[in-house]
């Protein structure tokens, strides 16, 4: 019963005043969505729910197979007023707004994957992709068949992606304990590697906390996993965040780790900031506070690439350098692989095909974890 990823939504997932039902938004509607909806899928087949280019120009990686091809009502084009009640991002935001006025937050979910496929197959690595449905199974012309047609308007076989899993940290592996974990939001998404990731914040993390080998020994002792809340700032404090990550064997080494934070300003603006808080190598941050790209060892001709870049592992504790104890915020973990061939590559590959230039031949997958909210 969980909602599919709102990108093709006519911007109706996360309403901020009244509903595609002329309902308003109000506490009643906040609390029994909040009750209702503890999960929200971020990635999944047609297309990433988590950012937009458009709504954080200055991410460089908002723009994660963006499907920009129309809405639900089929109309040709996104306005852009409408992307911010469409991904996963900016809805966080929003409910930290309408918490504040409501009393009640309606969009604080946790994040899953799912792959929205109707095969029965869980298949969502990109050497082993079988598409939405048996009309889209591998075959040498699949890239240029449409995976659907509604109208004129065409969906090309080479834009589905090869996307998602959910990821639950449950206390043992029974149906009970699954759905317990989800319902308090201790889950992360994936777009099909399974990398394992951890993500508590706290008061009191320290540095030397990063390097025990199972994270979650302090983590749960030190503060909340994610899908968790943080409270009461003592004074003189900024909440801190154990985040780890484990890459998948079968899959790419690992970039980097970034937390994203978003709350509001004094004058109740919604705003968002990436932080770059452990990566690979010997890079440093420029000028302009970005960290240089990882790199690239693909070779799309023939699907492949070398893990020699990027770290089997990463993890740190990190501080926030810019928290206000009166201001809410909400923050989650994203974790990138290096970039290694998209499925389109293994297909050209394997059927010996040319695809045409407009398809992507790389991908660089990634895991976006549940948030951890600190409410003043």
């Amino acid at each position: 019963a969980i909602a599919h990823n709102g990108n093709l939504s006519n911007g109706i997932m996360f309403p901020l005043q009244k509903t595609n039902f002329d309902k308003k938004v109000d506490a009643e509607y906040a609390t029994t969505r909040a009750r209702w909806e503890p999960l929200y899928e971020a990635t999944q087949i047609k297309g990433d729910g988590e950012a937009h280019p458009l709504l954080s120009p200055t991410d460089e990686f908002a723009d994660y197979e963006t499907w920009d091809q129309g809405n639900l009502d089929l109309s040709a084009a996104k306005e852009n007023d409408m992307l911010q009640y469409e991904y996963a991002r900016s809805a966080l935001q929003i409910g930290l707004e309408l918490e504040r006025e409501l009393g009640v937050n309606p969009y604080k979910f946790g994040m899953i994957g799912s792959t929205d496929s109707h095969t029965g197959l869980a298949t969502a690595g990109e050497n082993n992709f079988f598409g939405k449905h048996s009309g889209a199974e591998p075959n040498p012309k699949r890239s240029e068949h449409p995976m659907a047609e509604v109208g004129d308007k065409k969906y090309e076989g080479w834009s589905m992606v090869s996307s998602g899993y959910a990821a639950v940290w449950a206390a043992e592996n029974t149906r009970e304990a699954i759905f317990d974990a989800m319902m308090r939001k201790e889950t992360y998404a994936t777009t099909g590697p399974r990398m394992m990731v951890r993500f508590f914040g706290g008061w009191e993390f320290e540095t030397e906390d990063a390097q025990h080998r199972l994270p979650a020994d302090i983590g749960y002792v030190k503060g909340v996993p994610m899908g968790g809340d943080l409270q009461s700032a003592p004074a003189g404090k900024a909440p801190t965040f154990l985040v780890a990550a484990l890459k998948d064997p079968y899959s790419g080494n690992l970039d980097r780790i970034q937390i994203v934070k978003g709350w509001l300003d004094g004058n109740g603006k919604r705003r968002e900031k990436v932080y770059d808080v452990a990566w690979s190598g010997e890079r440093t941050p420029g000028a302009n506070g970005k960290l240089p790209p990882v790199g690239n060892t693909v070779d799309v001709a023939n699907a492949s690439w070398t893990n020699t870049i990027g770290a089997p592992e990463l993890i740190t504790v990190w501080e926030d350098p810019d928290f206000d104890a009166d201001v809410p915020a909400v923050y989650y973990a994203r974790v990138l692989e290096i970039p290694t061939p998209r499925w389109t590559a293994y297909e050209a590959k394997f059927y010996g095909v040319t695809m045409p230039p407009e398809v992507p031949m790389e991908t660089q997958e990634r895991a976006y974890t549940s948030p951890i909210w600190y409410t003043p």
